[in-house]
């Protein structure tokens, strides 16, 4: 069986004395026997502090980001290597936002996939189409792209070594999610995409759904049976809502 995974993302938030008090909350409300695994994703500024502040705790740290190249003149880049250097485990690659507003296309994604590969890290690779693109019915075209993209780059043997979370664009930030039954859908085809390369990774690989993850519609989501948890945006910053979560995660095991 799979395990679940919550994985808070920061995005642009935080303070020393903000995170401070979360991860303080988070310390006392989050349970190290539950069947889980729990990550946050601070901005980068505050990767080094985290961890160092949950060395011994049950919960994972993780960057938002990657740079694609190992290092040099990339002035405002991070590499990967630099990320494990201060502690991290996981990274985000292929966000929605990251697609949008810093026009990351698909070989980028498939890139920094890999160099986070390179790095010792896990990716968490981001898939999601937008509104138009799910009015069109192009959701699974979309969603088959980005996918295969990475595949064709890096070969899905590496996918037993990463995190896949489907984000319908929209569906991020606007107070809208997918209903359970379209969650699974797009992940049940994610599962059987990769599944037609190789059946035993396309069963163990562990897909998220991201898109407007609450308390109130996180048990409903996770119970599905190809949605194997949440990678959570606002929500993750309250760490009642953000322990509701994880506990809704813990329960569907």
């Amino acid at each position: 069986m799979r395990r679940p995974m919550v994985a808070g993302n920061w995005k642009m938030h935080g303070s020393e004395a903000a995170n401070s008090a979360l991860l303080s909350e988070l310390e006392m409300r989050l349970q190290p026997e539950w069947p889980i695994d729990v990550a946050v994703f601070p901005p980068f500024v505050y990767l080094a502090e985290v961890v160092r502040r949950l060395r011994g705790a049950s919960v994972g740290v993780g960057a938002q980001d990657v740079c694609a190249e190992p290092g040099g003149a990339f002035t405002g880049e991070v590499a990967g290597s630099m990320l494990r250097d201060v502690g991290c485990t996981l990274v985000i690659v292929g966000h929605s936002e990251r697609r949008r507003w810093y026009h990351e296309d698909d070989a980028v994604v498939a890139r920094k996939f890999g160099a986070a590969l390179a790095a010792g890290l896990t990716p968490v690779l981001c898939v999601g189409e937008t509104l138009e693109e799910r009015e069109a019915g192009m959701t699974e075209t979309v969603i088959a792209r980005q996918l295969d993209a990475v595949l064709a780059m890096n070969g899905v043997a590496t996918l037993a070594e990463a995190i896949v979370a489907y984000e319908p664009v929209w569906a991020i930030g606007t107070g809208r999610n997918a209903s359970p039954d379209q969650a699974e859908a797009v992940h049940a085809f994610v599962r059987r995409r990769i599944a037609e390369q190789n059946a035993t990774i396309g069963g163990r690989v562990r897909i998220l759904y991201g898109g407007s993850v609450k308390a109130a519609n996180a048990a409903e989501l996770f119970s599905m049976p190809d949605v194997d948890g949440g990678l959570v945006g606002g929500a993750s910053l309250v760490a009642d809502e953000f322990h509701q979560i994880c506990a809704a995660a813990a329960a569907s095991h």
